[in-house]
């Protein structure tokens, strides 16, 4: 499938649909416009199960791929304690709920805006 441009709200709403879909338990949408140059928006959630981590993983990689977009890359699938989807413009954390607590990755990027998951 040919690899296009996809708007980063769009690709992060595409995202939380996904997530949402999949039952990931305190979706978290941090807007880091303007404070990194990493990515415009983290995505950060967690499964109760490694078997739901990867559910929420391969659905999230089905909706993007399915959309066109670029997936650059994905890691922690096997061991499915901390997933790192790099869609670009949309970085998402999928941990085991486990993992999650101890990572605390939203209280390191405090300074972003959270955005309004309805």
């Amino acid at each position: 499938m040919n690899q296009k441009f996809i708007e980063p709200k769009k690709l992060l709403d595409l995202v939380i649909s996904g997530v949402q879909d999949k039952k990931a338990m305190d979706i978290v949408a941090l807007d880091l416009r303007g404070i990194s140059l990493v990515a415009d928006y983290f995505v950060v959630c967690h499964g109760n199960s490694d078997v739901q981590v990867q559910s929420i993983a391969s659905e999230i990689r089905k909706l993007a791929m399915d959309a066109g977009s670029t997936i650059r890359g994905i890691e922690g699938m096997d061991s499915a304690r901390w997933v790192l989807m790099d869609l670009g413009d949309v970085i998402v954390h999928i941990f085991h709920r486990d993992e999650r607590e101890f990572y605390n990755i939203e209280k390191l990027w405090s300074d972003a805006k959270v955005v309004e998951i309805v």
